[in-house]
C-alpha cells in the first residue's frame, strides 16, 4: 500500500480537518510517512495572500523533492482557486472545504485510472455540515473538537465566508460522541473550535453556544479542562461569564479578536461593535474573573488607517492589558468588500505598526506572567524539551510551565510553583 503525509497551513480548524483525513487514510490501509511519501495531502489556507503563496510554495517543494509524488489538495485556497491549483505540477486531487471525506476514494480512482479528480463543491451557501470525526491525535496532548463551520459575519477584509459558506452547527450528538471517545482515550483537555466557534447554534432553534458549554460540563464531570479556541466579544453572555467564573474546568483564557481600537475603522471593517463597547465587555470579564488571560487579534494598516487611529488601537490594547496580541498587517483579498477601498497604507507603515504592537505585546505578556510568580498552577504535560532538558506544559490561563524532572509523561497533570522568568520548577503535587 502506498504511503502518505499531510501538510497543514492555517488555523486550528484546518488542523482538525487534516487529522480527520489522516485517520480516514490510515483506516483505508495507507501508511504514514513524512520523510518520503508517495502521496502528499496539502490542507491549504487563503486567509491572506501570504498564506495562499505559501500553499503554492509547499506544493512545488514537495514536487521538487520527489518528482513522482501525487499531490492532493483540500482547504480554503483550493475552494477559492481550485481551477488555478489543479494545473500545478503533480496536483491530481482537488477538493475544497467540502468533500474532504471523499479523498481516499478519489485517490483510489486516480491510482486505478490515472484520471485527475476534481471535486470542489459549488455554492457554499447551500452546504450542510460535513461530518468529520477525530477519535485520537497522534502528536497532541489536547484534543480539538470542531463544533461548527462557516461564518455569516462578512467582515469587509475576510475571504473566509466565501470559502467556507454560511454558518452550520454540528449535531450535538456527534460532538458529545467525539468528546466521550477522546476522554476515553485519555485526553484531559478539550478545545472547542470552529470558523466562528461561539456562533454555534445560530442556525438552531433554542440551542446556543451557552447551552452546549453547560451540557458538556454537566455530561462529563471527569473532564479536566474545556478550552474555547476563540470567541467574539458580543458572544460573552452573562450565563457564559457565570460558568467561567464558577466552574474551574473552563479554561481561564479567552481569545477575543479586537481587530482595531478605532471605532471608525471597526465600522469600515464591518465589525459590529465600537471600541467603547468592546472595552466594556473586557472590563466586565476582568471583574468576574480577575486572573483570566485575554488574548486578541489586531489588523494594522487597514485602508485609510491614520496614525491617530492606529494609536487609538495601541492605547486600547495597553489599557485592556491583553496577555498577548497577535498582529497582522492588512492583506487585500480579491472578492472582499475592502479590496475596493482606496487609501492603501504603505508596506513600510504597516511594518512599523506591526513592530510597535508586537513590542507592546511582549511587554504585556511579560507583565501578565509576572503576576503569577510563585503561584501554584496546574500544568498538563505536553512534551519534553530536549534543548532545555525539562518537561513543558500549559496552565488553564495558558502560561507555559517548565518542570525539571525525568519522571513525567505526556498528558500527566501536576501542580508547580510558577516561575515567570522561564526557569524550571519542581513538582509540588501530582494531580492525575
Amino acid at each position: 500500500m502506498k504511503s502518505f503525509a499531510v501538510f497543514t497551513l492555517g488555523c486550528k480548524v484546518n488542523s482538525y480537518e487534516s487529522e480527520a483525513v489522516k485517520l480516514l487514510m490510515l483506516g483505508r490501509g495507507y501508511s504514514y510517512d513524512e520523510i518520503n511519501p508517495d502521496i502528499v495531502i496539502v490542507n491549504t489556507c487563503s486567509v491572506t495572500s501570504v498564506s495562499a503563496k505559501k500553499s503554492r510554495q509547499i506544493i512545488r517543494r514537495f514536487v521538487s523533492n520527489n518528482p513522482q509524488v501525487t499531490i492532493a489538495l483540500m482547504g480554503c485556497y483550493s475552494q477559492l482557486d481550485g481551477d488555478l491549483l489543479k494545473h500545478l505540477p503533480n496536483v491530481q486531487i482537488v477538493v475544497g472545504t467540502l468533500n474532504r471525506h471523499l479523498i481516499p476514494d478519489l485517490l483510489t480512482t486516480f491510482l486505478e485510472t490515472g484520471i485527475p479528480q476534481y471535486e470542489v463543491g459549488a455554492s457554499p451557501k447551500s452546504w450542510t455540515y460535513e461530518e468529520l470525526e477525530v477519535t485520537t491525535y497522534t502528536d497532541r496532548t489536547r484534543a480539538f473538537v470542531k463544533i461548527q463551520d462557516g461564518c455569516d459575519n462578512y467582515c469587509s477584509y475576510c475571504i473566509i465566508p466565501f470559502a467556507r459558506g454560511r454558518l452550520r452547527s454540528r449535531r450535538k450528538e456527534d460532538i458529545f460522541s467525539e468528546v466521550k471517545t477522546l476522554l476515553d482515550h485519555g485526553y484531559h483537555e478539550i478545545v472547542l473550535t470552529g470558523i466562528h466557534t461561539a456562533g454555534y447554534g445560530a442556525d438552531l432553534d433554542h440551542y446556543k453556544f451557552d447551552n452546549l458549554i453547560a451540557d458538556l460540563l454537566n455530561t462529563f464531570p471527569h473532564l479536566y479542562r474545556l478550552r474555547i479556541s476563540s470567541i467574539e466579544a458580543s458572544e460573552i453572555t452573562d450565563r457564559f461569564l457565570e460558568m467561567l467564573a464558577t466552574d474551574s474546568r473552563l479554561a481561564r483564557h479567552l481569545h477575543i479578536p479586537l481587530q482595531s481600537g478605532s471605532s471608525h475603522i471597526l465600522k469600515r471593517m464591518n465589525r459590529h461593535y465600537s471600541s467603547d463597547e468592546f472595552a466594556r465587555i473586557i472590563q466586565k470579564i476582568y471583574e468576574k474573573v480577575p486572573d483570566i488571560a485575554i488574548t486578541t487579534d489586531i489588523i494594522v494598516g487597514f485602508p485609510g488607517e491614520t496614525e491617530v487611529e492606529f494609536m487609538e488601537t495601541y492605547h486600547l490594547a495597553l489599557n485592556l492589558a491583553f496577555a498577548k496580541i497577535h498582529v497582522f498587517p492588512y492583506s487585500p483579498r480579491p472578492g472582499t468588500a475592502s479590496y475596493q477601498f482606496e487609501d492603501e497604507v504603505s508596506s513600510d507603515i504597516k511594518k512599523d505598526r506591526v513592530h510597535r504592537l508586537l513590542t507592546l505585546s511582549n511587554e504585556l505578556e511579560e507583565k501578565y506572567a509576572w503576576r503569577f510568580e510563585g503561584a501554584m498552577l496546574e500544568i498538563i504535560i505536553e512534551q519534553y524539551n530536549e534543548h532545555l532538558h525539562v518537561f513543558e506544559g500549559h496552565s488553564s490561563n495558558y502560561l507555559k510551565g517548565h518542570i525539571d524532572t525525568d519522571k513525567l509523561t505526556r498528558g500527566q497533570i501536576v501542580a508547580i510553583k510558577y516561575r515567570a522568568d522561564g526557569s524550571s520548577s519542581k513538582v509540588e503535587k501530582y494531580i492525575r
